[in-house]
């Protein structure tokens, strides 16, 4: 009887190693183009494309990443990105866990028919409506604005979804106690409902974030002045101006990145969680 639970607990070894080697060099490899990315933008330019490959620069050219922030304005393209990513993170979280709230724990007629109606929208293309969208900012003198960005992007049907799938997992006698006690539901939305769906804002600070600070479309429609570009925008700039410099190339798209993983660090504990937890009920 050991003799079997000892071979049916080494086969379960041996499985868990090999799954976990497997994933180790999958992980090495898709880790390889940002490797090379990153030793790129210290090398001199006719060393990126070298073959065979020359993985560490010869001699580290850290002057690539002061010489960036002069060929272009690439501070004011940084601060307009920073100004709209956070500025439309925090937007989406508010305006999304509110309608979250109502429409998995408030009572009304129609609720749920106009939640649909509502979560229908995600299927409607944004090529369908970009153009009325402009012709209505345009109308408001909005174009060519940081604000016409952040009014687009304030509302999230996505993000009131994602909310409000995780707030049903919430139990509703939490909020029927807490309205017992004389709580209002104000009090019951920043007192209960938000400290308990911690991993679900983190998951949707993250997809927010990031999908604000990768936006092309929206600010090349929208920003023509050079002052008001996004760092998308200036990358592409940069890429037209200096196309034979690489190794600069490579040390902007580095830097573009760096805000990115910082608040995925920062919040990969919650949103782990938030996926872990997903689906689950009680």
């Amino acid at each position: 009887m050991n003799l079997k639970r000892n071979k049916k607990g080494n086969k379960e070894l041996l499985t868990k190693g090999f799954i976990f080697a497997f994933l180790l060099i999958l992980s090495l490899l898709i880790l390889v183009p940002f490797f090379w990315m990153i030793s790129s933008s210290l090398k001199i330019d006719n060393e990126v494309f070298t073959v065979p490959i020359q993985w560490l620069p010869n001699k580290i050219q850290w002057i690539n990443y002061s010489k960036i922030w002069t060929v272009i304005p690439f501070a004011t393209f940084y601060k307009n990105t920073v100004i709209l990513s956070v500025t439309i993170t925090i937007l989406q979280l508010l305006t999304s866990s509110f309608a979250a709230y109502g429409f998995s724990k408030l009572r009304f007629p129609g609720r749920d028919a106009l939640f649909l109606a509502y979560i229908g929208t995600i299927a409607v293309p944004w090529q369908a409506y970009m153009i009325p969208q402009f012709i209505m900012m345009r109308s408001m003198g909005l174009t060519d604005k940081l604000v016409s960005l952040v009014l687009l992007q304030a509302f999230s049907a996505f993000g009131v979804f994602l909310l409000r799938q995780f707030y049903m997992t919430i139990p509703d006698e939490l909020c029927e106690a807490a309205r017992i006690d004389g709580l209002s539901e104000y009090g019951i939305f920043f007192r209960i409902m938000l400290p308990l769906s911690k991993p679900a804002l983190a998951s949707l600070t993250i997809l927010t974030f990031v999908n604000t600070w990768n936006d092309y479309m929206g600010p090349f429609i929208y920003l023509s002045s050079t002052e008001n570009k996004t760092i998308q925008l200036g990358l592409k700039m940069f890429v037209s101006l200096y196309d034979a410099q690489y190794s600069l190339i490579m040390a902007a798209s580095v830097v573009s990145i760096l805000p990115i993983a910082i608040v995925f660090l920062t919040l990969q504990k919650y949103f782990i969680q938030g996926i872990a937890t997903s689906g689950m009920k009680g």
